[in-house]
């Protein structure tokens, strides 16, 4: 005899999350769900693998996630990831974000190596970011950067 399945309605099945839209709070997507990761001890979500675009997957933390939906992903706040525009405080580009670098214990973010010019690059630590969107807004200006 079969045993009938009855799911509470905070209960969501993962599988139904592929593909979906990842979106923040002021509409701008971000990619689709390609993977839900779950803990295997707790069976608790730590993370989503996003994918943008050929060859442009990326991992968020359960951090970054503010709930999931029927719909789509909503994100509590704004992620950084590689290729995105980094621009100063007046609007001004800088470069692009080449790398992300984390903390090996707490795999926190806490630099951005970005892009200036051709063969150069520079790193900005997380406390220098003054906001976080379609592109990466830093705290200060262009020239106030070069200066030593």
């Amino acid at each position: 005899m079969a045993t009938s399945l009855e799911f509470n309605r905070n209960q969501i099945k993962a599988d139904e999350f592929k593909g979906k839209k990842v979106i923040d709070r002021e509409g701008i997507e971000y990619g689709k769900v390609k993977h839900v990761h779950i803990n295997s001890d707790t069976l608790e979500v730590v993370g989503i693998t996003v994918h943008e675009g050929i060859h442009k997957d990326y991992f968020l933390s359960r951090d970054y996630v503010d709930r999931f939906t029927e719909e789509s992903v909503l994100l509590s706040s704004a992620p950084i990831r590689t290729d995105v525009t980094v621009v100063d405080i007046d609007g001004k580009k800088v470069g692009k974000v080449k790398r992300l670098h984390m903390n090996k214990n707490t795999n926190e973010l806490e630099s951005i190596e970005v892009t200036e010019g051709l063969t150069g690059s520079r790193i900005f630590h997380t406390s220098e970011i003054w906001g976080v969107g379609e592109k990466i807004i830093l705290r200060l200006t262009k020239d106030e950067y070069k200066k030593p």
